[in-house]
């Protein structure tokens, strides 16, 4: 495997994870990947996601052959590989010792906003569909050699962009890039074909958006989806990254 630094950033649904993939990419030295497992995680689900039989056509499907590629050679000849990457496309029982090779990272967000969110997208939602349980075993995974991979809250990040993009530079050991700050509106060429489906939003931004907290009532089912979450969430918020 050649030199260079590959960046796995692990999130959940309802993130600021596409803005973060922006951010990497739009740097000259970087190239960024677009959840790399998706197709794989709706061919084995079955769940019903818009154009989901094209994702599925489109994109590798095999497990194996995806881990192979992502800490194969890092492509274009960039630096650094940002990896954008979804906890709940790993399914349950995957090997991940291939994530070892890896810079991980983590993006976590309060899980009654993503609660929020995703209950007005759609009706499966679950404690799986969070990504925490997988965040932690990730996490316990990556750590197991001791290190401590990043844990980044996106409300630190929308709070305080710069400094936070810096903080993470500096334990990916890469330099900081004014250009992670803002980007040009619209489509990226990062972006999987499921963009025109999902990102909307963010392609009508130019940079992070001020934090701003979803506010609202969660259905009464999910009250105790949020009770499982909680906890998971908080073991995460106290090792995140703080200035």
């Amino acid at each position: 495997m050649d030199d260079g630094c590959r960046v796995a950033m692990w999130s959940g649904p309802r993130n600021i994870s596409t803005a973060m993939m922006y951010s990497f990419e739009n740097r000259e030295d970087c190239h960024a990947i677009d959840e790399p497992f998706y197709a794989h995680y709706l061919e084995h689900t079955g769940v019903d996601h818009p154009g989901a039989e094209r994702v599925i056509e489109s994109y590798e499907t095999d497990y194996e052959s995806i881990a192979e590629t992502l800490t194969a050679e890092i492509p274009q000849g960039a630096e650094i590989w940002y990896q954008k990457q979804m906890c709940h496309h790993i399914m349950p029982g995957r090997d991940v010792d291939w994530i070892n090779s890896l810079s991980n990272c983590f993006l976590i967000r309060d899980p009654k906003e993503v609660l929020l969110s995703l209950s007005r997208i759609t009706h499966e939602v679950s404690l799986w569909a969070t990504g925490l349980p997988q965040q932690i075993l990730l996490l316990d995974r990556a750590s197991q050699d001791g290190s401590k991979p990043p844990i980044i809250d996106s409300r630190d990040v929308l709070e305080d962009p710069r400094g936070i993009l810096g903080m993470l530079c500096q334990q990916l050991d890469i330099p900081f890039s004014e250009d992670m700050l803002s980007w040009q509106a619209g489509p990226r060429d990062c972006d999987g074909i499921w963009g025109e489906y999902w990102y909307d939003s963010v392609w009508l931004s130019t940079g992070f958006s001020p934090y701003r907290p979803r506010v609202g009532k969660l259905p009464p089912t999910l009250d105790a989806v949020l009770e499982q979450a909680t906890p998971l969430y908080e073991e995460l918020y106290s090792k995140r990254m703080r200035l």
